[in-house]
């Protein structure tokens, strides 16, 4: 017995209103799945927040705590990739070492970029550039910036 239009019709709103009640139950489970999730979440965030704040201020603290071995007036912070960059005589007016340093804590590692920095260093894959400005930008009148 083939169906009718009317047969077909009403079966395909049947499957879009049991899809669209599916699609409402799901949502809202889900809804109320993450709504209950909020308060852990927000917890962790400011976990990692303060762990984060407490890592990059003891970065800046490290040169003068005790066992940092180097003099703090002869280290300069960069940052990124690396944290310090250490001229070890600098105050004696006789650099006798550069030294790249990262600190860490805790249980953190060398992320990437910084294992192929110490491996560049310990390769001795470094090098001294000096650049001159020309002097058309820095002796003229007209301005190019």
């Amino acid at each position: 017995m083939p169906l009718d239009i009317t047969t077909i019709v009403l079966l395909i709103l049947i499957a879009v209103v049991a899809f669209a009640i599916g699609y409402y139950i799901a949502k809202t489970k889900s809804h109320h799945h993450f709504q209950s999730q909020i308060p852990q979440l927000r917890q962790e965030a400011i976990s990692k927040s303060r762990s984060v704040l407490a890592g990059q201020f003891s970065e800046n603290l490290a040169p003068f705590l005790p066992g940092f071995p180097f003099n703090p007036k002869e280290v300069r912070f960069i940052g990124n990739p690396i944290d310090f960059i250490a001229f070890k005589g600098l105050n004696e007016k006789q650099i006798e070492e550069i030294a790249f340093i990262e600190i860490k804590s805790g249980n953190s590692k060398l992320n990437e970029t910084q294992k192929q920095i110490k491996e560049a260093i310990k390769g001795k894959k470094i090098s001294f550039h000096e650049y001159r400005i020309p002097d058309k930008l820095t002796n003229s009148k007209e301005s190019y910036f």
